[in-house]
């Protein structure tokens, strides 16, 4: 049984990048469909859609690749975890990485990337963030 749904789908994309995969499955939920639509919008990777098998659903996510054949992600990593939620006001998650980084922010309006929580003005807990 997996716990954390989020570290889970970030631990695949990280390891099918490694692997120089084309696609990998996720567990789905709203909040990892959410995550990689902001990751499709912002172009870490290429695709992602929601497959139904029944009654069980997954999300397969196309990964992105550079010329020289080195995945766009650079780093994913899981900030607010199960045992120490991090929450950050809109201010402190306005830049990442000078604008090159995303941070992928549960607000109350959703789960946003930082620019557009910036432009709302909310904050919340901060999920992951990938450069």
């Amino acid at each position: 049984m997996i716990n954390d749904l989020v570290s889970d789908a970030l631990t695949r994309i990280r390891n099918a990048g490694m692997r120089r995969l084309d696609v990998t499955t996720l567990v789905h939920s709203k909040s990892i469909e959410a995550m990689a639509n902001i990751l499709v919008e912002k172009g870490y990777i290429e695709s992602s859609n929601v497959v139904e098998d029944g009654v069980k659903k997954t999300i397969n996510v196309v990964l992105k690749y550079g010329e020289n054949g080195k995945s766009v992600i650079n780093e994913m990593k899981r900030i607010s975890k199960p045992g120490r939620r991090v929450y950050k006001g809109k201010e402190e998650i306005k830049r990442f990485k000078n604008g090159y980084g995303t941070i992928i922010v549960s607000t109350s309006h959703g789960i946003l990337p930082n620019d557009k929580a910036f432009q709302l003005g909310v904050g919340g807990e901060v999920m992951c963030t990938i450069w």
